[in-house]
């Protein structure tokens, strides 16, 4: 009706409507396109086999990107998911494990352009593989098989819909360590996976589980088709300031093989078989020492002057560096935020130089909300404690940035954790540890406070990995004798997209006044906007009898934690809590010239006047400070 009275109007009439109606279409487009993400995520990635549905996901960047944490590149930002995987119907027996074998007939179900992108695990990682697979499922790439090192393993990911086959290895479904036969087992496992697919005639990038994807990097890897094998590195001095592969006369690290590119050239082919026969010849050799020492063998000349390509191995065999700046390291994403810094577009990043094993890759993972966990994880009972972090700016910034500075700023902050810590304990609440500053980097070896030529800049936001023992933290210790429990989250958790909206609305602002000041006494009664006035130094009985009015309030945020909490009145809890925290921190290292060259953090360093941040001067004294 609408319509043919804008037919039978007037010219000028005409004219209007259709303006009207076009700014209308348009303006709902833009409305709509500036969502960024929907204000709840009800579902997520479940561990259970009940839960088969790869369901939808939006990565968001935190709302510290003022203070320049790394942030999800744009590419990873606001796609929606569109599941790409084959869930099997409950009702449907599982096939035999025979039917698992890899296959060049299961390679071409997947390939992509000749490509099939492979990672494999066992069991303690099934968190990781959910994780990897959801990133990729985000790019919309879905030319990917997933190893299953043991049958638990393989059976979770075959009722997920998750493709993927049998690697034979019968390997436990426990972690491994760094460096310990089960780890130098999986590193040989990926060799022989190499060699067997190579054969096939497609394109391999091999992938560790300890990574994501955050760009689909096909795009990238076919810019250099004259390459048999591209690799990352760990290196830390950018060589290049664009996106082209780093110079590899100015590359000194070690070249890294949880992220690289194989074609199925017959050099390629023969540094495989070679590498194969060199790790199975000695268990003890780790796989990537043995892959740096046969493909230096020989290295130059460039293969032409503008790719990027050198001769290496045999000197036939064509190898790239990828730049460490977008195919990130630990270390270049995490503490650099060197793709930020140079204005470029992370396609992944590697957790390595990270000090708290498997949980501190979790850990930094989900900092960076990139990974993906069960919705019960974003809403645990008791609900969660945060605290805005106070640092003077003169801690921060002023004078040099030295080792006797860079430990006043964190203890500053460690005291505050510290205060958190036993207010969650009290309230049976999850922390979310807020972001930490450093003002020097830290290290596996001697080093001046940040290292030559890298773009880490003073002071900059630390992985809480560097002050935290975060596996230590998340152990579960005995209560009888180290106390109640504290569970804790990463300080992006209340920006994350995952969090329900029942989460986000039931919130309690909590701020600190000095006792006897306006409405500053011990009530539960808000003011307007649902804001709580208490008291500094207040003791665990208060605490126990005011917010236990709120034990239904999902969050719980205080506006500082300075002089928050006088302690426990029960000695024999407050015993148990110091044995628990003493724990939570680890070193600071290395100091030049000194062996040990170590420093250990102490939770308790404000109680002990003549504390200073000095290595253990002999090997009797090399002890944590518990």
């Amino acid at each position: 009706m609408a319509c043919e009275e804008v037919l039978h109007s007037r010219p000028l009439f005409l004219t209007i409507y259709t303006v009207v109606i076009i700014g209308i279409v348009f303006s709902s487009f833009y409305v709509f396109s500036a969502i960024r993400y929907p204000s709840t995520n009800p579902s997520s990635w479940s561990l259970s086999n009940e839960d088969v549905r790869l369901t939808e996901q939006t990565l968001n960047g935190s709302r510290f990107a003022t203070v320049d944490v790394p942030s999800v590149p744009p590419e990873a930002r606001d796609v929606r998911t569109r599941p790409i995987l084959d869930v099997p119907p409950r009702n449907k027996e599982m096939p035999p494990l025979e039917a698992f074998g890899l296959t060049k007939e299961l390679i071409q179900k997947r390939v992509k352009d000749n490509v099939i992108i492979v990672t494999f695990a066992n069991y303690a990682f099934m968190d990781f593989i959910l994780t990897w697979v959801q990133q990729l499922n985000n790019l919309e790439v879905s030319n990917f098989l997933v190893g299953a090192m043991d049958t638990k393993l393989l059976e979770a990911l075959y009722w997920k819909g998750i493709p993927v086959f049998d690697m034979g290895s019968h390997m436990s479904t426990e972690d491994v360590g760094w460096g310990s036969p089960k780890f130098h087992k999986m590193g040989r496992e990926k060799v022989i996976l190499i060699n067997l697919i190579l054969p096939f005639g497609y394109e391999l990038l091999m992938c560790d589980t300890d990574m994501v994807w955050l760009k689909n990097p096909l795009p990238y890897l076919a810019r250099y088709p004259g390459a048999d094998v591209l690799t990352s590195s760990d290196q830390v001095v950018p060589t290049v300031v664009d996106d082209s592969l780093e110079i590899w006369q100015e590359v000194g690290a070690a070249y890294n093989i949880g992220i690289f590119h194989w074609r199925p050239t017959e050099s390629a082919k023969k540094l495989a078989k070679e590498w194969k026969e060199l790790l199975l010849a000695d268990d003890k050799i780790w796989d990537q020492n043995g892959f740096n020492e046969i493909i230096h063998r020989q290295l130059g000349p460039s293969v032409d002057e503008d790719s990027g390509l050198v001769y290496a191995y045999d000197g036939n065999l064509k190898l790239g560096i990828l730049p460490s700046s977008i195919f990130c390291s630990g270390h270049t994403y995490f503490v650099q935020a060197m793709y930020q810094q140079l204005r470029l577009e992370p396609y992944a990043v590697h957790t390595t130089f990270q000090y708290a094993g498997t949980e501190g890759k979790r850990h930094r993972l989900r900092e960076a909300m990139f990974f993906h966990d069960p919705p019960e994880y974003y809403n645990p009972s008791g609900g969660f404690l945060s605290f805005k972090p106070s640092i003077p700016k003169s801690l921060l910034l002023s004078g040099n940035h030295t080792i006797e500075s860079h430990f006043t700023l964190v203890n500053y902050q460690i005291k505050q954790i510290r205060a958190a810590l036993a207010i969650a304990s009290l309230l049976n609440r999850t922390l979310v540890v807020p972001p930490l500053w450093c003002r020097v980097d830290r290290l596996w070896f001697p080093h001046p406070g940040v290292l030559e030529g890298s773009m880490t800049r003073q002071p900059f936001l630390c992985p809480l990995d560097h002050v935290f023992e975060v596996n230590a933290m998340l152990k579960e210790l005995p209560e009888e004798e180290f106390g109640p429990g504290i569970d804790i989250r990463e300080y992006s958790l209340l920006d994350n997209p995952s969090l329900p909206s029942e989460v986000k609305k039931s919130w309690l602002d909590v701020h600190l006044c000095k006792e006897g000041t306006q409405d500053c006494v011990a009530s539960n009664n808000t003011s307007i906007g649902g804001v709580l006035k208490f008291p500094r130094h207040s003791n665990e009985e208060t605490y126990m009898k005011i917010f236990s009015s709120f034990k239904d309030i999902k969050v719980i945020q205080f506006s500082s934690m300075q002089d928050a909490f006088t302690g426990f009145s029960d000695k024999e809890r407050e015993d148990k809590f110091r044995k628990r925290v003493k724990r939570y921190v680890g070193i600071w290292c290395c100091v030049l010239d000194h062996t040990p060259g170590h420093i250990y953090y102490d939770m308790y360093w404000d109680e002990k006047p003549e504390w200073k941040p000095l290595p253990p001067q002999t090997s009797a004294d090399d002890h944590p400070p518990w």
